[in-house]
């Protein structure tokens, strides 16, 4: 064994001398808080040190001072070689969640728009961004664990990922590979938040305290929000966010018959694929392709888009409610979920140009990327769970 250094670290870390009363408490059999009181450490350092530290050649862990002093000395060597410069398999796993290519349910690819060159600038505005599968670096980290729960090498911290992006000299993955990151950012920065421009046409009887209180627990499958995100030229897409499972449906609204070809007319028929008729009909055919119990109530914003929302409740079974003004909070999974969407369709650029079927296939790539609420499951995962549910009760209720 190479020899030690027995110099006195800083305050920060253990020293030498502290290690060995580590090792002499620890053999008369002292609990971890009982040692740390004993030293004046915090319980989690101690902890820390018999798990990292600890001598295995026996077979078992047993903590001995030297060679605690050694693996902390070897640990703090720097500079390291990054992870994802040494291991290429996990450079692999990690660039494909990264810029994978968006893909239809049955495996085609969508290639999606040809983006401008990435010339390094901080999140490109008004243009169109590459499809990718985009999960985000903590997606990535701790969907490792579940695909590779045996396998410790395949294991990165979100951090080390972005730091890989983001710090020069740490260059392991592509430094263009930061426009697969939802916003898009070459430096970092905190986010700004837009807010929410509400209009009231809305009755007493649609506001959101009306709802049923099942809704806010999100216990209970079937309790939906929605929202319109609007390109240039009056062009939208519809969103549709279950609350419990966070399952995307993404409502294709193409242009009215005569738009372009005729001039603004004041209060004339909306023709640009949004208006109430036209958000009514694509909305209703697409709720109803959900089996009834998933189709309970959706959460819409003030948007006049659906003020036909009693012909939309009768056609589908679903009951609408109406968020306060400026109140985005109160729809935050299809808030959230437009985030992310932005990556795909940005800002200042014309949505009515994308099919039903790319529509799908962006749905199926947000759909299939793991969340953290969910406990790292994918959406598409936790929604087919409660089909199978609703499935096996009706069979138990018929039998």
């Amino acid at each position: 064994m190479p020899p030690i250094s027995l110099a006195e670290p800083s305050g920060r870390y253990l020293s030498f001398e502290e290690r060995e009363e580590i090792a002499l408490l620890k053999a008369q059999g002292r609990g971890v808080r009982e040692i740390a009181r004993e030293i004046g450490r915090d319980p989690g350092t101690v902890s820390r040190e018999l798990r990292r530290n600890a001598a295995t050649r026996g077979g078992k862990p047993v903590y001995r001072a030297v060679v605690a002093q050694w693996k902390a000395q070897q640990a703090a060597k720097r500079p390291k070689s990054p992870k994802l410069v040494t291991n290429e398999r996990l450079r692999e796993y990690v660039a494909e969640r990264l810029a994978g290519a968006v893909r239809r349910p049955d495996g085609t690819i969508v290639s999606g728009p040809t983006p401008p060159p990435w010339k390094g600038l901080n999140k490109p505005h008004r243009a169109d961004r590459r499809w990718s599968t985009a999960w985000s670096p903590e997606q990535i980290a701790q969907r490792l664990k579940v695909e590779f729960h045996d396998d410790q090498s395949m294991r990165i911290s979100h951090e080390a990922i972005y730091q890989s992006l983001f710090i020069q000299g740490r260059g392991a993955l592509k430094r263009e590979l930061v426009t697969c990151l939802r916003t898009g950012r070459a430096l970092r920065q905190p986010r700004a938040r837009s807010r929410n421009k509400a209009q009231g046409h809305v009755t007493a009887d649609v506001v959101l305290s009306e709802r049923p209180a099942e809704a806010e627990d999100r216990a209970v499958p079937g309790h939906w929000e929605g929202d319109l995100i609007i390109g240039t030229g009056r062009s939208a897409i519809g969103t549709l966010v279950e609350r419990s499972s966070r399952a995307t449906l993404l409502v294709h609204l193409p242009r009215m018959e005569g738009w372009g070809e005729k001039p603004y007319v004041k209060n004339g028929p909306a023709l640009g694929g949004y208006g109430a008729v036209a958000m009514n009909t694509a909305l209703t055919a697409s709720m109803t392709k959900l089996p009834e119990q998933l189709r309970k109530t959706l959460t819409w914003d003030r948007g006049k888009e659906l003020s036909g929302h009693a012909l939309f409740a009768i056609q589908t079974g679903t009951k609408v409610f109406f968020a306060d003004p400026h109140s985005p909070w109160q729809r935050p999974t299809n808030e959230n979920t437009n985030g992310l969407l932005r990556q795909y369709f940005p800002k200042g650029t014309d949505l009515s140009r994308w099919s039903a079927e790319d529509l799908e296939a962006v749905a199926h790539a947000l759909n299939n990327r793991p969340r953290k609420i969910l406990a790292w499951k994918t959406p598409a995962e936790v929604f087919e769970e409660q089909l199978r549910s609703l499935n096996q009760a009706g069979v138990a209720t018929t039998g």
